[in-house]
């Protein structure tokens, strides 16, 4: 299998960076704001294209309902000119000067500006002198409002990269016998991800036996022993867009503990996916997870053995991004919505199971990413 066998989805266009600004532009006018400046963010890459590591060093985007100012250092000038962006007029500031500055000159002396939320407060608080706080808002909301439905473009590439990361569960799945360590499954996962997608593993989770039961993995090597848990956790990018896939398995015969876990474990994910409906809230695809653990015995709410930690979280050009799916959560869901659906079960000291597969909300209600996993032994249909 290869990228061409898979059908690589076109990848985002300018002009779909254009109407995701036109669309900022409207909210931006709307709400009466001057601007919102961006950081070196995934905010920066949705909206403009420019893709750009965050330093201490201010450098992104200033979008105002007319125009669109790139803020960059000097010495950054050529680099950022070769890279893919919309078109949009640099403003230089050199080592001595301060950016803040350069970004109140640009708005002017009054206007409210909005603030990319994945700006650092080292980069805040010389805006807060340039501006005075008052003339300072949190801008999350406004690019969460538009960044939270995805097009389908985006579910178009999502879907690929999960496609791709499914089915390196299936060969890293081929690879698990006694002895093996867990360090050469990674390996073996990242070189399978960089065959199948161009690039490796964003992250890798295996864990074995009793390290399972810590959600994020064990620190040091572990060695695969017979009659273990398996857990999985991985996935790659394409076109900046996130994969993450769980599966939880044994090899051969499941012991019978093991089974009935796993059997819960399934049974909260697909309560989770029969929740997800247009307008519901999301706060009540974690209570119908939780639910089903009650009455298995289990939790309640974050006690253990039981479901420590929400039920799922939004994916797309960042692993982790909204909407969550999360007590108190009272977020409706709508149509292109993408998150995860993981009620992890946890037995301390003994294993956990996480089932991790994604959906995408339609009008008609939730479609999977990937099929879950059919059985305790089976990870991958």
């Amino acid at each position: 299998m290869s990228p061409i066998d898979l059908g690589l989805p076109a990848f985002i266009s300018d002009a779909e960076r254009r109407e995701r600004l036109e669309r900022l532009r409207a909210s931006l006018d709307a709400q009466g704001l001057a601007g919102l400046l961006l950081g070196s963010s995934k905010s920066l890459q949705y909206f403009t294209g420019l893709h750009w590591h965050a330093s201490e060093r201010l450098l992104g985007a200033l979008i105002t309902p007319t125009a669109l100012h790139y803020i960059v250092p000097g010495f950054e000038q050529s680099r950022v000119e070769t890279l893919p962006h919309l078109p949009g007029e640099i403003a230089v500031w050199q080592e001595e000067e301060s950016p803040a500055d350069l970004v109140r000159r640009i708005i002017g002396a009054n206007g409210t500006l909005a603030l990319d939320d994945a700006l650092p407060l080292a980069i805040y608080h010389p805006l807060a002198t340039a501006f005075g706080q008052e003339r300072l808002v949190d801008g999350g909301p406004v690019i969460r409002d538009i960044r939270i439905v995805k097009s389908a473009a985006e579910i178009a590439i999502i879907q690929h990269a999960m496609t791709i990361t499914l089915e390196v569960h299936k060969r890293a799945h081929a690879q698990m016998a006694p002895g093996v360590p867990a360090s050469d499954i990674v390996r073996f996962i990242d070189r399978e991800h960089r065959a199948l997608a161009g690039s490796g593993s964003t992250f890798c989770i295996v864990s074995f036996g009793t390290a399972t039961s810590l959600p994020h993995g064990a620190d040091g090597d572990q060695v695969l022993c017979e009659g273990d848990a398996i857990l999985v956790d991985t996935g790659t990018r394409i076109d900046g867009y996130h994969s993450d896939l769980t599966r939880t398995y044994m090899l051969g015969e499941a012991t019978p503990d093991f089974a009935r876990a796993w059997a819960i474990e399934r049974e909260a994910q697909q309560a989770v996916f029969d929740a997800a409906r247009i307008g519901a809230p999301c706060h009540s695809l974690d209570d119908a997870a939780r639910a089903v653990l009650v009455r298995h015995g289990l939790g309640p709410d974050y006690s253990l053995p039981g479901l420590p930690h929400r039920a799922g979280h939004g994916l797309g050009l960042e692993i982790h991004e909204h909407p969550y799916i999360v007590r108190g959560n009272t977020l409706p869901l709508r149509a292109g919505m993408v998150f995860s659906n993981e009620p992890m079960v946890v037995f301390p000291d003994r294993f956990g199971i996480r089932l991790e597969d994604h959906i995408h909300m339609t009008e008609t209600g939730p479609t999977w990413f990937t099929e879950p996993a059919p059985g305790p032994t089976r990870p991958v249909a």
